[in-house]
């Protein structure tokens, strides 16, 4: 489990360049200096872009990756179609272009501007990130949304802490910065597997998967709950569907 740089447990850089791209190399790097000439990789959130960067790099050593935030653009088939699913697919885009996505295009333009104010006060650290746990994970019950009805308090002033004690506001922002200038959707040819949880902020059907992913061994998009973070949030289901990508990726020979 690498730690991004810039992030609590990892240095910061000193210096430009350090975007996902660079941090498939160190990681890869790292892999090898453990033993490992093959390896695979899951991510979510900032681990989904890398483990796409990892597998989009031939001279690196990732062989398969899964990953429960999917990176695919919708096509002529998703903007026409009266599918149910290639709707949602652009509900979800549209709403997270219109709601959700200020945090990123401050983060991409203006990272150093927003780090002076949450270097600043723990409160507005706080809400920064409580916020994103809020919105972005599967918490209303009772018509009430509230982050603590899926993710423990504990575990929140963990998160916060971790940012604050490390004073990584600036150093992880900055990632937004040096990642999203020029994205890269080539298609994957690696052995792939996808979990989609309902309340993720970017979803798709198989079928749009397949536009990308050309070899996708496992796809579920049928859980009850759950949202970005669902490793946090529903443990259970997400390691359920980790093991089944990998024991149908051993299948086919892998070891």
């Amino acid at each position: 489990m690498p730690s991004l740089p810039g992030f609590g447990f990892s240095a910061k850089p000193t210096e430009p360049g350090f975007g996902i791209d660079r941090i498939a190399i160190m990681w890869d790097a790292l892999m090898l200096r453990l033993g490992y000439d093959q390896y695979v990789a899951q991510g979510g959130d900032w681990g989904s872009l890398v483990t796409h960067a990892l597998l989009l790099n031939e001279a690196l050593h990732c062989q398969a990756g899964h990953v429960n935030l999917p990176l695919v653009l919708p096509d002529d088939e998703t903007l026409s179609s009266s599918d149910p699913g290639e709707q949602a697919t652009m509900a979800a885009a549209l709403h997270y272009q219109a709601h959700e996505a200020g945090y990123s295009n401050q983060q991409s333009t203006r990272p150093q501007t927003l780090a002076y104010a949450l270097a600043d006060s723990p409160a507005g650290q706080m809400a920064w990130i409580v916020e994103k746990y809020a919105q972005w994970t599967d918490s209303v019950r009772h018509n009430a949304r509230h982050p603590e009805n899926v993710i423990p308090r504990d575990v929140l002033l963990d998160i916060v802490t971790h940012y604050w004690m490390t004073n990584s506001s600036g150093s992880s922002a900055r990632l937004y910065w040096e990642s999203f200038k020029t994205p890269d959707y080539r298609p994957i040819e690696a052995p792939m597997g996808i979990s989609l949880f309902p309340k993720e902020l970017f979803i798709c059907t198989e079928r749009l998967a397949k536009t990308r992913y050309q070899k996708l061994m496992t796809f579920n998009n049928e859980h009850a709950q759950g949202g970005h973070f669902a490793a946090l949030e529903q443990p259970s289901a997400f390691i359920s569907d980790v093991r089944e990508w990998h024991a149908a990726l051993r299948a086919t020979g892998y070891r």
